[in-house]
């Protein structure tokens, strides 16, 4: 009765990615081609990917099998721990019972290998000579810097110039996978030197570096593809690893969750762990509330307009239906540098429009209180996007001890903070802020969204 950590056997690791597209009550909107404004052809797509990700990104087969080469890598972290948080309940004074899915035990520190591995997988057995990638707050460029060590590619990753500054040890750890990393804005490329014209202190942002990205890809000759972390259907689908193990460890903790709880910014980590629960929705009579959080500095979900918008700001990446504040929209310089993107995940998108996700937006000080609440109870350090799903955690706890009612609830741990000491350092030392609502700037960026005609 007192068991906190549930431990899968490495026999229980997931043999198929779970495909939400198969499911969707949602039917998904077109991807356009940026240039055209038409919808995207395989060709146009195959200059950034290897046709096998094309072809996951578009399928509607629930189950997509996971080669044995990336299970064989999964297994260096996965299954990941499920832990009961139960020194946190007691600090609280809750009758909720809070189980955490702790994916900052992998090699890199996050969940982001998760979709990091099979994408170099992928890449290297179609011929991909290099991978370029954007990073924000650096968890997805170590990722893809350490898969791209295992298949022997080389990766550049472009670098939120303000992450790039506020962390970095993240940068220490791409280099010493072997990846080269750059601030962005750079003068490397033509978008980002378009960008230094007009602002030459800017802090860049997500969609600066996907710009910068997709570029130097899309320039190379084919020698060259794009590697992207979140947003994209194939990259969601890999990682629903994570809630698949968590049905299994919430049945072996006799359990079954009320409510599942991430951080969103593109919508990897929450997919991944709340889609495989959103399929029990839908098809087992199951009833989970699946919550995403967001920061109140970039509430894309929560105040963003839900329209076709670019994936990045010098809008050379597709065009895709998405809740967006326009994607010339700069977000402030916040520590949780993986949430600073303007848009989300298209079908995250679609079933928050459709009111099968809930969505809230939490903001900065806030969310760092509630990390060193779950620091000094748990004893992890919580990346400070973690830290979104954390508070929303505890405020669901603590509504359960005002209404008196048990509550099972379910978040994901996405990583730890082990490279963002500086973050807690401003907190400690009262230099952190909160940040208003950009309310006009959002206005700005939005008037800048294309019209099309779907």
């Amino acid at each position: 009765m007192s068991q906190t950590r549930f431990i899968l056997n490495e026999s229980d690791l997931p043999k198929q990615w779970y495909n939400v597209n198969a499911d969707s009550p949602v039917p998904p909107a077109p991807v356009l081609n940026p240039q055209t404004l038409e919808p995207v052809t395989p060709d146009f797509l195959s200059v950034l990917f290897p046709m096998e990700l094309i072809m996951q990104e578009i399928s509607t087969d629930r189950y997509i099998d996971i080669p044995e080469e990336v299970r064989e890598i999964y297994k260096l972290w996965r299954p990941t721990p499920l832990i009961r948080a139960r020194r946190l309940e007691k600090a609280l004074g809750t009758p909720a019972h809070i189980y955490f899915k702790h994916e900052g035990v992998s090699p890199s520190g996050s969940h982001k290998p998760n979709t990091a591995i099979p994408q170099a997988y992928y890449n290297k057995v179609s011929g991909t000579q290099a991978l370029t990638t954007e990073t924000g707050a650096g968890q997805w460029g170590s990722a893809l810097s350490l898969a791209g060590n295992f298949f022997d590619i080389p990766v550049e990753v472009y670098m939120v110039k303000i992450s790039y500054q506020q962390k970095p040890y993240r940068r220490v750890l791409m280099e010493s996978y072997g990846a080269r990393v750059y601030a962005s804005p750079t003068d490397r490329t033509q978008s980002g030197r378009a960008v230094l014209e007009h602002d030459p202190e800017s802090p860049g942002s997500l969609g600066i570096a996907i710009s910068e990205a997709v570029e130097a890809a899309a320039t190379s000759g084919g020698a060259k593809k794009y590697s992207l972390g979140s947003v994209l259907n194939h990259v969601l689908t890999h990682q629903s690893v994570i809630g698949e193990e968590a049905l299994k460890q919430m049945d072996m903790a006799g359990e079954y969750p009320d409510v599942v709880i991430g951080c969103v910014g593109g919508g990897s980590n929450f997919a991944g762990i709340a889609y495989p629960f959103l399929r029990e929705n839908l098809h087992n009579g199951q009833n989970t509330r699946l919550l995403a959080v967001e920061p109140t500095a970039t509430p894309s979900l929560t105040k963003g307009e839900y329209t076709f918008d670019y994936g990045d700001t010098a809008r050379m990446a597709p065009i895709v239906k998405m809740h967006t504040l326009g994607h010339d929209f700069v977000p402030p310089p916040i520590h949780a540098g993986g949430l600073r993107y303007h848009g989300m995940a298209p079908s995250l998108c679609a079933l928050y429009d459709a009111g099968l996700i809930e969505a809230i937006a939490v903001p900065q000080l806030a969310t760092f209180e509630a990390a060193l609440t779950f620091a000094r109870t748990e004893g992890i350090i919580p990346a400070p996007e973690s830290a979104h799903a954390v508070r929303a955690a505890i405020d669901q706890a603590l509504d359960a001890r005002e209404k008196g009612e048990e509550r099972v609830i379910l978040f994901n741990l996405s990583g730890h903070g082990h490279f963002d000491l500086s973050a807690y350092q401003a907190y400690l030392s009262g230099q952190l802020q909160d940040y208003e609502y950009p309310e006009e700037a959002i206005k700005a960026a939005l008037q800048q969204i294309p019209q099309v005609a779907f």
